[in-house]
C-alpha cells in the first residue's frame, strides 16, 4: 500500500492543484455561490467515506423539527434516479439513496429530497408550496418548504454558500497524513477547514482526556471564529428492519453475524467486540448493493453456526438497501436486527453546539 501510495502521488499533485484553482475561483467570485435569505446548514467533511455525517443531520433534524419546518437535500449518491426526487414514506434506497430512504424512514414529517445540483434543489424546495401536486399525490410529504434546509455531505458543494457549515472530522483518522486523492483520502487539502463554522470531532472515545483533546486542536488549528466541539457514537437498542424495538439483548454466549456496506465499520466492530468475541463480519464496501448471492452466502453460514444464541446485526443504511424488493423476500426469513446509532457530545458541550445551530436559525426570523 505504501508503494501504491508513492505511485498515485503525482496523480495527487495534479488533483491538487485543479481544487486549488476551483476554490480560488470561488473565492475571488470568478465562479457564482449562491446564498439564500434562509437558513440553510451544511454539513460535510474534507475525507472521502464517513465522518458521522448522516448521525450529524438526524442530530440536526432532532433538534429542530420541533420548532421548524425543516427539510433535508442530499445528492442520493447510488440512485437510479437522476433530478430533483422528493421522498415518501415507500421510497427506496434504489430511488433516492440509502441515506435519504433512512431519513425518511426514521422521520416520515420531515421533507427529505434528493438533487445533484444543491442550488436546483434549494430553489425547489423552497417553491414547493406552488407545487400542489406534491401535496395533493403524497399527504406525507410536508405541505411547504422547510423553515431549515439541511443539506447533507454538501462542504465541497461550493456553488452554493450556506449561512453555517458543520466541518467533521473523525477521531480515528485525524492523525493520518493529509494526502489528497488518488494517494490518500482527502477531497481537498486541509486548508479548506478555513471555509468551517463549526468543526466537530467525532467517533471519540467515550473517556476522552484533556491531552487528547488538546492533540486534536493542535492538529485541526481551528482559527479563534471556529468552535471545535467532541462527540462520541451513541448506540441504541437494537430494532427490527421496521423499526420495532425488540429488547434483544448481546451478551458474551451471542454469536454475531455482522452485515455491513459503510466507509468505516471498525468502530461499530469494536463496540460489539466489548459484548462478544464471537464475530462473523460479512464487510463490503460503501453503498455495496447487495445481492442475492451476498444475502445467500450469510443465510447459509448463519444456519451452518451451531450457537445456541445468534443474531444477523446491521447498520441503518445497510438495512435501506436490504429492504429492495428484490432482496426482501429472503431478507423477511432471517432473524436480522438494525443497531442505530446517534450522537452524544462530550462533557456536556451539547447545549453549546445546540445553542449555535438555533442561533443561526433564529436570526432569519427576527
Amino acid at each position: 500500500m505504501k508503494y501504491l501510495r508513492r505511485a498515485l502521488f503525482p496523480f495527487s499533485l495534479l488533483y491538487g492543484l485543479v481544487v486549488l484553482l476551483r476554490n480560488w475561483f470561488y473565492d475571488a467570485g470568478l465562479f457564482k455561490s449562491t446564498a439564500f435569505d434562509m437558513p440553510v446548514i451544511a454539513v460535510g467533511n474534507l475525507e472521502v467515506g464517513g465522518a458521522g455525517k448522516s448521525p450529524m443531520t438526524e442530530y440536526l433534524l432532532r433538534l429542530l423539527k420541533k420548532d421548524y419546518c425543516v427539510a433535508t437535500l442530499s445528492r442520493g449518491y447510488g440512485r437510479s434516479t437522476k433530478g430533483f426526487l422528493l421522498a415518501t414514506t415507500t421510497t427506496t434506497a434504489a430511488e433516492i439513496g440509502d441515506e435519504p430512504a433512512q431519513f425518511k424512514h426514521k422521520f416520515p414529517d420531515v421533507t427529505v429530497s434528493v438533487c445533484e445540483d444543491r442550488v436546483a434543489g434549494v430553489e425547489k424546495l423552497r417553491s414547493l408550496q406552488s407545487l400542489s401536486e406534491y401535496r395533493e399525490s403524497a399527504t406525507e410529504i410536508s405541505t411547504h418548504a422547510g423553515d431549515v434546509i439541511v443539506l447533507d455531505d454538501a462542504y465541497q458543494h461550493r456553488a452554493l454558500r450556506p449561512g453555517l457549515s458543520i466541518l467533521l472530522f473523525d477521531y480515528n483518522k485525524l492523525f493520518d497524513a493529509h494526502l489528497l486523492l488518488p494517494a490518500g483520502n482527502l477531497r481537498e487539502p486541509f486548508s479548506g477547514k478555513w471555509r468551517a463554522d463549526v468543526m466537530v470531532v467525532t467517533k471519540c472515545p467515550q473517556a476522552l482526556s484533556e491531552e487528547e483533546k488538546t492533540k486534536c486542536y493542535y492538529r485541526v488549528k481551528p482559527n479563534g471564529n471556529q468552535p471545535l466541539f467532541f462527540s462520541t457514537i451513541n448506540y441504541l437498542p437494537l430494532h427490527d428492519m421496521q423499526q420495532r424495538p425488540v429488547g434483544y439483548k448481546i451478551d458474551a454466549e451471542t454469536t454475531v453475524f455482522l452485515l455491513t456496506g459503510i466507509a468505516n465499520p471498525v468502530p461499530l466492530v469494536e463496540y460489539i467486540t466489548t459484548l462478544t468475541d464471537s464475530i462473523t463480519h460479512h464487510n463490503y464496501p460503501d453503498h455495496h448493493q447487495f445481492t442475492l448471492k451476498n444475502i445467500a452466502k450469510l443465510a447459509a453460514e448463519f444456519a451452518a453456526c451451531k450457537a445456541q444464541k445468534k443474531v444477523i446485526i446491521t447498520t441503518e443504511k445497510d438495512a435501506q438497501r436490504l429492504a429492495l424488493h428484490g432482496l426482501l423476500p429472503e431478507v423477511s426469513r432471517m432473524f436480522i436486527l438494525v443497531l442505530p446509532i446517534g450522537v452524544e457530545f462530550l462533557d456536556g458541550e451539547g447545549e453549546v453546539f445546540n445553542k449555535i445551530v438555533i442561533d443561526h436559525v433564529r436570526k432569519y426570523s427576527e
